[in-house]
């Protein structure tokens, strides 16, 4: 028999993820990646939040670890930090600061330099695995039945090359134009729906005090989308290297500048100064990098109902969240799950397409639901249900400011860890409904020691 082959379009952290299942399942795979793939924990151009703030949940370091077993063990060797939520988490959520019970999830913080070059390298291993660098692809090839492989062209020399291929997936990013390749197929457009709330983001880096730099929470300070004015939040990231990550944020009418000398007072003039204070002394490594692409925007691939065999699409080229909620790369991880799952039962790539939907629903719901509440956002209002549920989810979040059980229900769903479903189980539904039994703090969650691990460095 000939030997099977997959290629995948995009060498991220989906792509990768996505190779490292198909090679369980196909003799070969190439990976087309239309930049230079740096060789070490750096940047690059095709990722265009890779500067900003991101948070792995532990429901996708689980997928991953799963899909690259010592993946994690990889992250923390090279400084990445694991960090214990809530019992490490200083956030101020829109119903009030979150308490600090013992652990009931992890999040993984850590530049996503750091983290796509540890999958990638851990993916690599498999020489099975081949990466086609400084090449895009131009065009599918095949019917609207069947794909049989990509047309790709390389970025110096134009020469066009057709991979043919036993499976095609779609792992670009939110730039994809799958849209419009399955049309030239001769396919009905792709439903798409978009909610924008006009986010722009503003993130610097800074050298961590050498008494808080191995051990220190994440500090977050969210917006209220009810409060009539544009939402302004601050993050600080403990990250590799001893260092914070601190990105600002701010919707529309409301976005931080990326003037070096402006960004601190921002930070300060967020819901709670506690960020601000916290890097007023601190020195910057970095200058103040700015994005606007913060839209959420999702392709609805499942509900076409003719699929061609041979095709499929995951990660951003499905779905783009605000990365304010740090769900992009753990949705990316469900979603290469769902494709081994799949291709394990031998389903069809509708099916197995259906199934990545399924993945991205409750994440997108989470997002889109609370994006459309801020002052000037742009997308299709809530329906009454949807109102209805947003409320219940506010009195949620307010509960999970004292109960502990309503708070490992919500960081069960937010960490990507259990299903979103559960957040109306009628255990929780009835705490919610009795509300929180005592008053917030209302002052930051920091202890003593944590300040004076900043405060005496100054």
């Amino acid at each position: 028999m000939a030997p099977t082959h997959a290629v995948v379009l995009g060498g991220g952290l989906a792509g990768m993820l996505a190779a490292s299942v198909l090679v369980k399942h196909v003799d070969e795979v190439t990976v087309v990646e239309r930049d230079k793939l740096p060789d070490g924990p750096d940047s690059r151009a095709g990722v265009p939040q890779a500067r900003h703030a991101h948070l792995l949940m532990s429901g996708g370091a689980r997928a991953i670890e799963s899909l690259l077993p010592g993946t994690l063990d990889a992250l923390f060797s090279a400084g990445a930090h694991r960090i214990g939520v809530p019992n490490d988490l200083v956030s101020l959520s829109a119903q009030g600061w979150v308490p600090r019970f013992p652990e009931m999830q992890f999040i993984v913080t850590c530049s996503r330099g750091l983290l796509d070059y540890v999958v990638r390298t851990q993916a690599l291993r498999d020489n099975k695995i081949s990466v086609l660098t400084g090449t895009e692809p131009v065009s599918l090839l095949g019917s609207r039945d069947a794909v049989s492989g990509v047309l790709v062209e390389d970025r110096i020399s134009r020469e066009q090359i057709s991979l043919e291929a036993d499976l095609v997936v779609d792992a670009t990013g939110r730039g994809s134009r799958l849209p419009s390749w399955l049309a030239d197929l001769g396919l009905p457009e792709v439903r798409s729906e978009s909610v924008d709330s006009g986010l722009a983001y503003a993130t610097r880096i800074f050298q961590a005090p050498a008494s808080a730099a191995a051990d220190f929470p994440i500090v977050n300070v969210q917006a209220n989308p009810r409060d009539p004015h544009p939402g302004c939040t601050a993050t600080l990231l403990p990250i590799e290297g001893g260092r914070w990550l601190v990105t600002l944020s701010g919707t529309r009418g409301g976005e931080p500048s990326t003037d070096e000398s402006e960004f601190v007072a921002f930070a300060r003039s967020v819901r709670n100064p506690v960020v601000g204070e916290l890097i007023a002394a601190a020195e910057p490594l970095s200058p103040v990098y700015g994005s606007h692409s913060t839209a959420n925007r999702r392709n609805f691939f499942e509900r076409l109902k003719t699929w061609p065999t041979g095709l499929l699409a995951l990660g951003d080229a499905v779905a783009t969240y605000n990365p304010v909620y740090g769900h992009g790369m753990s949705i990316a991880a469900q979603s290469a799950q769902a494709l081994d799952t799949g291709l394990r039962a031998g389903h069809s790539a509708q099916e197995i397409q259906r199934g990545i939907g399924k993945v991205v629903d409750g994440a997108w719901a989470m997002a889109t639901n609370q994006d459309i509440l801020y002052p000037g956002a742009v997308g299709k209002p809530l329906p009454l249900a949807g109102r209805v549920l947003q409320r219940y989810v506010d009195r949620l979040v307010r509960t999970a400011t004292t109960e502990a059980a309503v708070t490992r229900a919500f960081l069960d769903a937010f960490t990507l860890s259990a299903p979103m479903a559960n957040l109306v189980s009628p255990k929780v539904m009835w705490a919610t409904m009795r509300g929180p039994r005592h008053e917030v703090s209302p002052e930051p969650t920091l202890t003593a020691d944590e300040r004076e691990r900043v405060t005496s460095a100054e």
